[in-house]
């Protein structure tokens, strides 16, 4: 193995193992903590993807380290730590905490931080993180009901997340290539900085990026900073680029599509999704812990629709609504209770003869694959910027796109099936 990658959640993972396949390399992701580096050792890049973005600071570290441990017991010669594009933590963590966790286990020099995915909007200059046109903090994401984001400076958000000095390879430096960066970050180094935010207002930017990150131990980001990394391996003499082209089936059977994510983006998917007559359901988390309603009456509902369209089961709602149920259950009850109930809704439904998923949000995608007992997935076709169509690894062969709440174009649910071989 070549580079090894630890996620902090499902979508994440998937997002970042696209953009490794179609850099050339042969990957696979796990879900969770693998414990098999033998298994591992036969791809070029690995993507461990963790449930660990919202979890408390001493489970992400820890489930981290011991996926670092195994990923380097299969060979890897770099790690990769990824996390949402824009940034999604607190100031108590977990992105700092992990980084610089895993920094000092390698005991590597620097690390690169860089959530920057110009495709879809998100930049980053001056160490500001941009969505679109709007700084983070004037965005959706400054209201997201888990993770709000509050500041746009990522040196001082990471700042606030880490005890090692945080600094800034900025936008006139990175311009300039990849030479201008490694002696910008020779610079940092002599003035004892250890992680350093790195502007990318273009996908050039992150090229450059990745090639300066050549022999450094760890790098932290999104997925975008991955483009450039393949090359390097090329470059070694470690790597011949495989073919990233190639379609994917599906066996027969239905589509569902299950959405925990309360995102904008996510939302307006489902409007569209609704207004072209898709069959819809709300899960209502009152309801749910009333036991008005159970995971049974939604498996009901989508098996009494015609099997030849796809099913949309969604809890997403907005802000207000978000923050009237959090102030009923409580934040970590509500988010549980929808998350069981979406992973048993999947288990009932694949039961009945579902084959084919779209899930949407991190959360609840991670709650889902458990839930399935998916353990290891193979990467499809891009289906949108930073979304695959992908299979399980097992005899079920179950075609699942696992969404971030915040990519997809507004049809991303009535047209992803399209992308399908079948």
């Amino acid at each position: 193995m070549l580079l090894g990658c630890i996620a902090d959640d499902i979508t994440g993972a998937t997002d970042l193992a696209l953009t490794l396949k179609r850099s050339g390399l042969r990957t696979i992701q796990v879900m969770g903590v693998p414990d098999d580096p033998q298994r591992l050792a036969d791809f070029d890049a690995v993507v461990v993807a963790l449930k660990s973005r919202t979890n408390p600071v001493h489970e992400a570290i820890e489930w981290s380290l011991k996926s670092a441990d195994v990923l380097l017991d299969a060979g890897a010669r770099q790690l990769f730590f990824k996390y949402c594009s824009t940034f999604d933590s607190t100031d108590e963590g977990n992105i700092g905490p992990v980084a610089e966790a895993l920094i000092e286990k390698l005991a590597g020099e620097v690390a690169f931080v860089c959530p920057a995915f110009p495709t879809n909007k998100r930049t980053i200059y001056n160490g500001h993180l941009f969505v679109g046109e709007q700084l983070l903090c004037d965005s959706a994401m400054k209201d997201h009901p888990l993770t709000p984001m509050r500041d746009a400076n990522l040196v001082k958000v990471m700042q606030r997340q880490t005890t090692l000095p945080v600094g800034l390879i900025d936008y006139a430096v990175v311009d300039k290539g990849a030479m201008a960066i490694r002696a910008g970050v020779d610079n940092a180094i002599a003035e004892g900085k250890r992680f350093l935010v790195v502007d990318a207002i273009s996908d050039a930017h992150l090229m450059a990026i990745g090639a300066a990150a050549h022999g450094h131990k760890l790098i932290t980001g999104g997925s975008g900073v991955a483009l450039g990394l393949a090359d390097n391996f090329v470059a070694d003499g470690l790597l011949t680029k495989v073919d990233a082209d190639a379609p994917m089936s599906a066996a027969d059977g239905r589509a569902v599509i299950l959405s925990g994510s309360c995102s904008e983006a996510t939302r307006n998917q489902i409007k569209a999704a609704k207004m072209t007559g898709i069959p819809a359901m709300q899960l209502d988390p009152i309801e749910l812990a009333e036991k008005r309603v159970s995971p049974e009456t939604f498996v009901a509902f989508a098996m009494a629709q015609p099997a030849e369209r796809p099913v949309l089961i969604y809890s997403s709602d907005d802000p207000a609504a978000v923050e009237a149920v959090q102030s009923k259950l409580g934040r970590d009850a509500a988010g549980a209770a929808v998350e069981e109930a979406m992973a048993s809704i999947a288990r009932d439904l694949v039961e009945a003869g579902v084959t084919r998923l779209i899930v949407a949000g991190g959360e609840t995608s991670g709650a889902v694959v458990t839930g399935l007992n998916v353990d290891a997935i193979e990467i499809g076709p891009e289906i949108d910027p930073g979304v695959p169509w992908t299979k399980s690894l097992d005899e079920r062969g179950l075609v699942l796109a696992l969404k971030s709440g915040n990519f997809g174009g507004e049809r991303f649910f009535i047209e992803a099936w399209d992308r399908l071989a079948n």
